[in-house]
């Protein structure tokens, strides 16, 4: 359900206070990060949780800086034009955004064209911007960076694809390794001598050569770049997959050379229509194909990961402290969204200390998954009664949520849709999606919906100081045991979800009144 490895992590972990208001988490809000490509000139600016990154605004321009590179070994014209005007915009829009920090940086093009100097001048002449530029292999880092902030405990080979060149990047134990870079990119690539042939021979020789300094064996790869993820979501198309969410998700080498065989044969307008790609990227679609291929017969990957984080959340992840680094993306998230949503903040881990007997014998990925729903389990309330589980469901799934694998977002909505509902229109409305989990993963988020729909209900102040749970599933007992002055609290509506989730768990309830002070 959560495949990629993660961090290890303990429930004390888990537990740990939250940084909402730690200085360490203000100070890498509101941070801005310019990124001027070989194709796209972009501004992102972050926000909301500390750990995991929430664009408070992200605005991109495919301005093709690179393009025609190679021939004229100069700045495109019409690209140089455009990127300046977005630069100028951008500048404006930061200064009035009151930033914390505010990175500019540029990449292959600017560094690799004869008028790339002539450029970074008037760059910063005209918007006051000084872009620092970046060389390939610190390009390759910062994007391995950010898929170690979007991924704890990731380990493989990073693949970061741009329009100009092609990074490699090796992460292992929480930290950035061997990283090379290429001229691979497939603005690169255009016009190359040999048709096809030869341009598997030219792209399979240089990954030969960068073989040797990253070493092979790397069972996970994960991508990086708008050409993957381009290639990502035709694959979905190609499947019929119920879920377009991008980052996470998850391919097997076999998969994607069908795809890539599927968009050589096919007409790339009928393809850029159904998916919505944009027109400049899906003609990088073809070659950047032709680059994948050649890269799984090298590398041998047993499976593709595709990051929607890279150079630009690297740089964020670049101004955290360890401490920050070290928390759970998807726990941050979450009680970052019950802080600035819930009905009641804080009530989340109440409720999460009270269903906690039920998983007893549960690993910490299984726990941190009933964490993150316990947290969400009431910010969609505002939403109207009719509609309140669908929306819980689809928060869950489409939520830019880091560290969550698309079975983890099925598992979370699913869950947080049987906290508010059992209605057959709506489950029959997220048949499709639910398909990704097995019968017995679909009857464990249904049990930990009902454990939070009774929780949630049976005492506002916080259901552990009104009673505790104890499960013995040997005997199939739940038992509920009150306290004296909590009795009253067990009326017949919430005595039916009590019912309810005991029915989910296939056993027997039993509830009893505990004396003063004893369980």
């Amino acid at each position: 359900m959560d495949g990629t490895p993660k961090a290890p992590q303990d429930e004390a972990a888990l537990l740990s206070r939250p940084l909402l208001d730690d200085p360490s988490a203000r100070a890498v809000s509101r941070v801005g990060v310019i990124d001027v490509g070989s194709n796209s000139v972009r501004l992102v600016v972050f926000d909301g949780a500390a750990r995991s990154p929430a664009y408070f605004f992200n605005e991109k321009v495919l301005c093709g800086l690179g393009r025609g590179m190679v021939q004229t070994g100069r700045l495109n014209p019409e690209g140089r034009v455009r990127a300046l005007a977005a630069l100028r915009r951008f500048a404006a829009l930061a200064e009035g955004m009151e930033l914390t920090a505010l990175e500019a940086v540029a990449t292959a093009a600017a560094r690799e064209a004869e008028d790339g100097a002539e450029f970074l001048e008037e760059v910063e002449a005209t918007t006051g911007l000084a872009l620092r530029v970046i060389d390939g292999r610190e390009e390759g880092r910062l994007s391995a960076q950010g898929v170690l902030l979007g991924w704890p405990g990731a380990e493989g080979l990073v693949c970061d694809i741009g329009g100009s060149s092609m990074e490699l990047a090796v992460i292992s134990g929480g930290a950035v390794g061997a990283r090379v870079t290429s001229a691979l990119g497939p603005f690169r690539l255009q016009g190359l001598a040999g048709g096809q042939k030869g341009l598997r021979r030219h792209v399979r020789g240089v990954l030969d050569g960068l073989k040797g300094e990253v070493g092979s064996g790397h069972a996970r790869l994960y991508l990086v770049g708008g050409s993957w993820r381009a290639l990502a979501r035709l694959d979905m198309e190609r499947r019929g997959y119920p879920l377009t969410v991008l980052h996470e998700y998850e391919m097997t080498p076999k998969s994607i050379r069908k795809t890539i065989d599927w968009v050589a044969r096919s007409d790339l307008k009928g393809l850029r229509a159904r998916t919505g790609i944009s027109s400049e990227r899906i003609q990088l679609v073809p070659l950047a194909g032709v680059v994948l291929r050649e890269l799984l017969k090298v590398f041998r990957p047993k499976s593709i990961h595709i990051s929607a984080y890279g150079l630009r959340e690297g740089l964020l992840y670049e101004q955290m402290p360890e401490d920050l680094r070290a928390r759970d993306p998807l726990i941050e998230a979450c009680r970052h969204a019950e802080a600035a949503s819930a009905r009641l903040p804080g009530f989340g881990m109440k409720l999460y200390d009270f269903i906690r007997p039920l998983y007893s014998k549960a690993p910490a990925a299984r726990l941190r998954l009933v964490q993150a729903a316990c947290l969400l389990h009431d910010v969609s309330w505002r939403a109207h009664p009719d509609y309140r589980a669908a929306a819980c469901f689809d928060n869950a799934t489409r939520a830019n949520l880091g560290g969550l694998d698309h079975k983890g977002r099925v598992f979370l909505g699913l869950a947080l849709m049987h906290r508010y509902s059992n209605a057959k229109s709506v489950m029959a409305r997220m048949a499709p999606l639910q398909g990704l989990l097995t019968e017995a993963e679909r009857a464990q988020a249904e049990v930990l919906g009902k454990a939070m729909r009774f929780g949630a209900m049976f005492s506002m102040v916080g259901p552990d100081t009104a009673g505790r749970l104890r499960y013995y599933p040997k005997k199939g007992v739940l038992e509920l045991v009150l306290t004296p002055q909590a009795e009253p609290l067990l009326g017949e509506v919430t005595g039916a979800r009590l019912a309810a989730l005991a029915a989910a768990l296939k056993a027997e309830t039993r509830v009893r009144v505990g004396r003063k002070g004893k369980g």
